[in-house]
């Protein structure tokens, strides 16, 4: 993000308002490679084809804030790699991370990682290194630092039918895990901020707070996430596009000041959970509308969007969720149009 861009991000979360509405996008593997060009593979093998892409984004939609902005990953293996996760890369296909765990027994024995040199994580640090100086030529800076949440990685790590039986049969044994995984992320995160003093935004990514209850929340997920937002960045941004209505009136609590939903929950319904006290990004479907949609689609549900909004302030237009792939050029440039015109 540049300079520019990164003001206004701090200005939309403190609540000024403006006209038109900000607009921004996660963008990482599922569709910059294949907009661009390239297979996933090459993408991610390649730190040329990484960088050009990324360039190739910020340059065709200069408009647009593309958070976290030259996300250097490997999809859903990034982290669970570090605990020694088998990961399979198909060619063309998203990556995929095995789990490790094969009985509840074993959480008790899981290696505590070194984010320094472990797993896939030292190649994410030095892919950002190498391109820093074209990053900062092209007037953007590292303002993330960005991980996979806490019960995402369990859940790669162990299984989703298992983890969520263990937060129900061995609630002791999942919180170990967890705790685990946390101070893991701590350690992580600092890592990326001590690497890139720029970095002023923590982004975490974690589904799993979608799959269960409110109880279940507040003791495996609440007090964690509140631990890895207590640090003293200024954007504390959190991306969950399964369902949120059992997380959200708890966002204030944990820390977040920027979310990114799903699209089955109204920006204004959002608002009202929240107390108007996060910013929202989002919140048009991404795969129906914006990938699959018609340039005549994307524009009146964009346009429909916007007016119904009960209050503009602490909106940034997006999609629900992160760029899904298929988008053509096209239907962002008409999705940003109807931003503009609305």
């Amino acid at each position: 993000m540049t300079d520019q861009q990164w003001n206004i991000l701090k200005r939309v979360i403190n609540g000024e308002n403006f006209d038109p509405l900000p607009i921004g996008f996660i963008i990482d593997c599922p569709w910059l490679p294949n907009w661009y060009g390239v297979r996933i593979i090459d993408y991610f093998s390649n730190d040329q084809l990484w960088l050009d892409a990324n360039l190739k984004a910020i340059n065709e939609f200069p408009d647009v804030m593309f958070l976290p902005g030259f996300w250097s990953e490997f999809g859903m293996c990034t982290e669970p790699s570090a605990f020694g996760a088998r990961c399979t890369f198909p060619p063309d296909e998203f990556p995929h991370a095995h789990i490790v765990i094969k009985s509840s027994d074993e959480i008790d024995t899981l290696i505590d990682p070194d984010p320094r040199t472990d797993g896939l994580l030292p190649f994410v640090l030095n892919r950002l290194k190498i391109a820093q100086p074209k990053i900062e030529e092209a007037g953007h800076k590292i303002r993330f630092a960005v991980a996979r949440g806490p019960l995402n990685i369990a859940n790669y790590l162990m299984g989703t039918t298992e983890f969520l039986m263990a937060m129900i049969s061995e609630p002791e044994r999942a919180d170990k895990l967890i705790r685990k995984i946390t101070n893991f992320l701590k350690n992580w995160i600092e890592l990326q901020r001590e690497t890139f003093p720029s970095i002023d935004g923590i982004f975490l990514l974690d589904d799993i707070i979608g799959f269960i209850g409110e109880d279940e929340f507040k003791t495996f997920g609440l007090p964690y996430f509140k631990e890895l937002f207590d640090t003293d960045v200024t954007v504390k941004f959190l991306h969950n596009d399964a369902p949120c209505k059992v997380s959200a009136p708890y966002l204030p609590e944990m820390g977040v000041n920027l979310f990114n939903m799903g699209f089955d929950i109204t920006l204004n319904e959002l608002k009202d959970l929240t107390k108007n006290e996060v910013t929202l990004l989002g919140n048009i479907p991404p795969r129906d509308v914006l990938a699959a949609g018609s340039i005549q689609d994307v524009t009146k549900i964009t346009t429909d969007l916007i007016k119904t909004l009960a209050n503009r302030n602490r909106v940034i237009m997006s999609c629900g969720g992160g760029m899904p792939p298929g988008v053509k050029t096209e239907n962002i440039n008409a999705f940003i149009n109807a931003v503009k015109n609305s």
